[in-house]
Formats: C-alpha cells, sequence, structure tokens
C-alpha cells in the first residue's frame, strides 16, 4: 500500500469511493436520501472546491483504495473527508491517509487540524482518536423532526 497524490486519471475511482461513502452514511443513518441520486459525482464539487493539490490517494496493486484531503485556512486544517473502500477497511489503510493528512498538515504549517467524522461511525472515532485526536472541539446535538423511517 501506497499514499500518493491525486492524479487526473483517478477521478472514477474517486468518484466512486466518494459514492461508496455516501451510501456508508445512508446505511448508518437508515436514510437512503443522503447524497441524492448520483453521490459519486459530489466527488467533483469537493475537488473543485479543495484542489488536486490537497487530495491524496491510497493505492493497493495500483489500484486506488482511498483518499484524504486537507482543507485549509490559514493556520487551521480540517480532513475531510477519509474513505478507504469496504473492501480494504481493518488493513491500517484509514489510519495511513490520516497520517499523511496529519503530516502535510504540519509542513504547510497548520497550527490547529481537526476531523470531523460522521457522530455514528464508532470504527473511524476510535482510529482518529487512536492518532491523536482527543481534544473534543464542540458539541452539537439534534432533534430529528421528520418522519420515522
Amino acid at each position: 500500500m501506497s499514499v500518493r497524490g491525486y492524479q487526473p486519471s483517478d477521478r472514477d475511482a474517486c468518484r466512486s469511493l466518494w459514492a461508496e461513502m455516501v451510501q456508508r452514511h445512508r446505511e448508518i443513518y437508515e436514510d437512503p436520501s443522503i447524497g441524492g441520486d448520483n453521490p459519486g459525482l459530489e466527488f467533483d464539487d469537493h475537488l473543485a472546491k479543495v484542489g488536486p493539490e490537497r487530495i491524496w490517494v491510497a493505492t493497493v496493486g495500483g489500484d486506488v483504495v482511498g483518499l484524504v484531503s486537507l482543507i485549509e485556512q490559514e493556520q487551521q486544517a480540517e480532513i475531510e473527508p477519509i474513505v478507504v473502500s469496504s473492501r480494504h477497511r481493518g488493513k491500517g489503510i484509514g489510519r495511513k491517509l490520516l497520517q499523511h493528512a496529519v503530516e502535510r498538515a504540519k509542513a504547510a504549517g497548520a497550527l490547529c487540524l481537526g476531523v470531523k467524522p460522521v457522530a455514528r461511525n464508532e470504527e473511524a472515532i476510535a482510529v482518529i482518536y487512536e492518532n491523536g485526536f482527543t481534544a473534543l472541539s464542540h458539541v452539537q446535538l439534534f432533534m430529528w423532526l421528520g418522519e420515522s423511517i
């Protein structure tokens, strides 16, 4: 497994990873409407927002199996998102992507680095916590007012 910078030829694989992330969120929240009709295309908006130079992919045998990106604002940065294909979870790839983003944020001069996993993704929260993200910055509570699923 290796981590390298995003290349234009990675777009379709990253779209697939994005769609897989959205599907995972749909399952976690039992809400099939999350992400719209073609969630993979949301990757294109993300790419335009953060820029290809702030996206890295994990590869195994030449195949893109994960991605991470870094949103930078002055001396603050946010890791968003970290995605690993379901076929490759539990192998340390997410951890490597997270560590890569941390190193890039340090190199960019960030003093504060955050990450916002979805609240119900306990596995991701555990990995993120184990890798030094231990300061809780805020808590936001919600009440669901829509129809029950």
